[in-house]
């Protein structure tokens, strides 16, 4: 049994003793992931050994959704003005 059959076998008994689905569930997995990673990624972006372009590459988002999560998690950052 491959890993993948074990891991979708996981899933469809979970959804049969849950009332979500099986998509719900992927999307719940999904959410907690990107979380852990976007945290992995905030801890070397504080350290100042992660710049952001770097970041929003390995997340696949753009710099102003990484910058909205910055604000969201209150962690002081450069601000830029276009207008000057």
């Amino acid at each position: 049994m491959s890993n993948l059959s074990k891991i979708k076998s996981e899933i469809e008994s979970y959804a049969n003793e849950s009332n979500l689905t099986e998509l719900q569930i992927v999307e719940k997995l999904e959410h907690h992931f990107f979380n852990k990673k976007v945290n992995e990624n905030l801890k070397l972006y504080k350290k100042g050994k992660k710049r952001v372009s770097d970041i929003t590459k390995d997340l696949k988002i753009s710099p102003r959704k990484f910058y909205a999560i910055l604000e969201k998690k209150k962690i002081s950052h450069k601000k830029y003005n276009k207008k000057e």
